[in-house]
């Protein structure tokens, strides 16, 4: 099988898994959006910080994934299994980090000056998300190995079985039916905490039961923390879950910051980012796919093999973001009215759904190049220039717009949603072009240099 085929099927079998996760949201926002504007917006904001903080603990999970490829492409099986069993030290260490930030997140609702009349029900929905983040983080990293090992497809079996409960779940939870009242939309939080646990429960089984899983040993006493082995695994994942944090987060943070618009611009903004979230699965799928397949042939000493992979990855991202940009603006109308009934929230959303179109565009080079870059170790620069532009261009800069105004180049106050959008894409184009011109630096030829 060729190369682009191998990365066009992985990653295909890892976008049918995340499309069917990221239908967990979108599933939620429908029900939520037909339940109260009210709700919505609370989901919003508590999806946000949910996000913020999840993002950045698999991040550091999900960077593990080139070690254990070059460990699977070096033929070293066994180790494998020993590198699994430290990671899950970082992984117990990651869930007491992220759910004591969610069990008290008032420090980000006033700092975003969140209305105090949100709060409650916020805070209600986020304590129980908390509870969700271990099994999340636990399933993710039997993501993750069978990403590096080239085992998608059981991945994304559980993942899509699991929006069959989820969907009802949530439905059922939130309106309720058959003599039980409902919950509003905190019910869809229950339904979440319900099926990660249900995820990961199904994962452990198949690790115990399936035939090739038996060569990397994983099922053997946990060992005693070895530290220089951790150590080199946070050298690499903190500064990926970081970089990952502020990526997500200058795109989540946008609804915090929103907030102060009114309950039509949040929930419209909601309605944009989820199908910003859907499109970027495509780039997010194909630099998990190249990724995987450039740390296996780095790991069996095959360079100019992991340099071929890497850009069909980014080539093929390209042509899937021009694709998917295209269907998305042609048809932002018919999208906003499946999402809502409010006649302002669907004109709104329609109007944010076309700079969707253009963002998606920049965002989906720099996912799969940030991937890649992992994978030679280059971990800390890419996190300088997240937080440089996409925090301090998009972020910054769309709340200044919006907000105040900048006087010293003459632009005046903006309030409005697509405010946020224009200075995202723009600070996204520019890390698309230095993150590809370091990939191209990274790969080329050492006889180059």
């Amino acid at each position: 099988m060729s190369e682009l085929r191998i990365i066009a099927r992985h990653a295909a079998t890892v976008l049918v898994g995340q499309l069917a996760v990221m239908s967990f949201g979108i599933a939620d926002t429908l029900i939520a959006g037909h339940y109260s504007p009210q709700a919505l917006a609370v989901l919003a904001l508590a999806s946000s910080i949910y996000i913020s903080i999840y993002v950045a603990l698999n991040g550091l999970i999900q960077a593990l994934l080139p070690i254990w490829a070059e460990l699977h492409g070096a033929g070293r099986q066994a180790e494998v299994g020993k590198s699994v069993r430290q990671a899950l030290y970082i992984a117990a260490g990651t869930s007491a980090l992220g759910m004591s930030g969610l069990w008290f997140p008032d420090l980000w609702l006033s700092a975003t000056e969140v209305p105090p009349d949100l709060w409650p029900d916020v805070r209600a929905y986020l304590r129980i998300l908390a509870l969700a983040l271990v099994p999340s983080l636990l399933f993710r990293m039997y993501s993750t190995l069978n990403q590096s090992l080239g085992y998608p497809r059981l991945v994304t079996w559980l993942q899509a079985s699991a929006l069959l409960v989820k969907v009802p779940l949530s439905y059922f939870l939130t309106f309720g039916a058959a003599g039980f009242e409902g919950m509003g939309v905190v019910g869809c939080a229950w339904a979440t905490l319900i099926v990660n646990t249900l995820m990961l429960l199904a994962g452990l089984w198949l690790l115990r039961t399936q035939d090739i899983y038996q060569d990397y040993r994983l099922w053997q006493r946990l060992e005693k923390p070895d530290w220089p082995v951790i150590r080199r695994f946070l050298s690499l994942g903190i500064p990926a879950g970081l970089s990952i944090m502020v990526e997500v987060t200058s795109f989540t943070l946008m609804a915090l910051f929103i907030a102060r618009l009114g309950a039509v611009a949040l929930a419209s903004h909601q309605i944009a980012a989820s199908l910003a979230a859907v499109l970027y699965m495509v780039p997010l799928s194909l630099g998990i796919a190249s990724s995987a397949r450039t740390g296996y042939w780095l790991g069996a000493g095959q360079v100019l093999k992991a340099r071929r992979a890497a850009w069909l990855g980014i080539g093929l991202a390209i042509a899937a973001a021009l694709l998917g940009a295209a269907m998305l603006f042609f048809g932002r109308e018919a999208l906003a009215r499946a999402f809502s009934s409010d006649p302002l929230v669907v004109q709104a959303a329609t109007i944010w759904l076309g700079w969707v179109a253009l963002y998606h565009l920049t965002d989906a080079v720099q996912a799969v190049c940030a991937y890649l870059l992992r994978c030679y170790r280059i971990t800390v620069m890419p996190l300088v220039i997240y937080a440089a532009l996409l925090w301090g261009v998009g972020l910054y800069g769309g709340y200044c717009l919006a907000y105040q105004g900048i006087d010293w180049a003459g632009w005046p106050l903006r309030a409005s949603v697509d405010t946020f959008w224009i200075t995202s894409t723009a600070a996204l184009a520019i890390v698309s072009l230095l993150f590809a011109a370091m990939v191209w630096r990274a790969t080329k030829p050492q006889w180059v240099h």
